[in-house]
């Protein structure tokens, strides 16, 4: 009758070996170095320690990274006399007889703390989770911190008073009132485009400030939309916005052959409208940039006609002249084309008529 085959018996693992292949595992799934754990875990177990002998400064704790086993030891200054026996060993005690200890050394006595091993397997796990988090904290914050002053696309979770909550993906972002444009209202589940104002590190985790405020928002959705602003042959070299009603922008090109208020407009407008319907029908004027100050006021003034403009580059004003019937439209509904048009250029802009003058 032949003989029944043995079955190999599986050499259970030590505590410390289990330990050891878990903090490997982390590390090749969480990216968190085994070795900073490690030494984590040390260091809380110094801590701990010091419950029952009531200093840590002695205390010195091995965590063997071959097989996981973790000891911890008193350490000693040997001296030729002792003042401070929890610090000091005298050169004479038996117990460095045989050990060839002179002035100075450090001797290293191991001890056995109550309740270690059940301690020990608290602190790791302990230390373990609290490194899983702070890393996948600094994980998200220097995600985001790349994207800060760029456009996310959120989604809507719910609003809280005058705030409105919004998912990013791996980070949940206030919108602020104050970074809201009034009359928007969101419905949860939508999409929105957010521009990145600020990401902050703090212990609960990265605060991102968005806004749908910024003028910069204007100037990152052209950058989308528009492949030769993206590309950097068309510039955008000022922009002025009052949130939810109108936004003036001023391009140049950097190619000769590219026409810039033609390319952020589109064929029939399509890109230019694409980027209203994202502000809800926030108007655009797009006008082409001069480095003629003069001629970039008249232009920032448009839709408006303008007969004359008068610089003054020093003090960084400007007369102009409008026909008698242009008025209203040169200055707009309650001054707004002349306030944006004075934001866009930075002069101060007096504006007459031709019976004015």
């Amino acid at each position: 009758m032949a003989g029944r085959s043995k079955k190999a018996v599986k050499k259970e693992n030590t505590p410390g070996q289990d330990l050891l292949e878990a903090l490997g595992v982390i590390e090749e799934k969480k990216g968190i170095s085994k070795e900073t754990m490690i030494d984590a875990i040390e260091n809380s177990l110094i801590t701990a320690c010091k419950d029952e002998y009531g200093r840590n400064d002695n205390i010195h704790v091995d965590f063997n990274r071959e097989n996981g086993e973790i000891s911890v030891y008193s350490q000693r200054t040997v001296v030729d006399e002792v003042t401070d026996p929890d610090l000091e060993i005298s050169v004479n005690d038996p117990l460095l007889a045989g050990g060839n200890y002179e002035l100075g050394d450090c001797f290293r006595e191991r001890i056995y703390p109550r309740n270690f091993g059940r301690i020990a397997a608290q602190k790791a796990k302990q230390v373990v989770v609290q490194k899983i988090r702070e890393e996948e904290r600094k994980s998200i914050y220097d995600e985001f911190y790349k994207k800060e002053k760029q456009i996310v696309t959120g989604i809507v979770q719910r609003a809280s008073g005058r705030n409105i909550y919004v998912n990013l993906g791996k980070a949940d972002a206030v919108l602020t009132e104050t970074e809201q444009v009034p009359g928007e209202v969101f419905e949860p589940t939508e999409r929105i485009k957010l521009f990145i104002v600020e990401v902050k590190d703090t212990p609960r985790g990265p605060r991102i400030t968005v806004s749908r405020t910024h003028k910069d928002l204007v100037k990152r959705l052209f950058e989308e939309e528009v492949s030769e602003v993206r590309e950097g042959i068309v510039e955008i070299r000022s922009i002025s916005r009052e949130p939810g009603s109108r936004t003036k922008i001023a391009v140049s090109s950097n190619d000769p052959n590219v026409e810039p208020v033609g390319a952020c407009v589109g064929p029939n407008g399509s890109r230019v409208n694409a980027i209203v319907e994202e502000l809800r029908g926030e108007k655009i004027d797009i006008i082409k940039w001069s480095d003629d100050p003069a001629v970039l006021i008249e232009n920032a003034l448009s839709p408006a006609k303008v007969i004359s403009v008068d610089v003054d580059p020093e003090e960084k004003t400007a007369s102009v002249v409008v026909p008698d019937d242009k008025l209203s439209l040169a200055i707009g509904k309650d001054g707004q084309n002349a306030r944006l048009a004075a934001k866009l250029t930075g002069y101060k802009i007096d504006i007459k008529t031709e019976s004015q003058i």
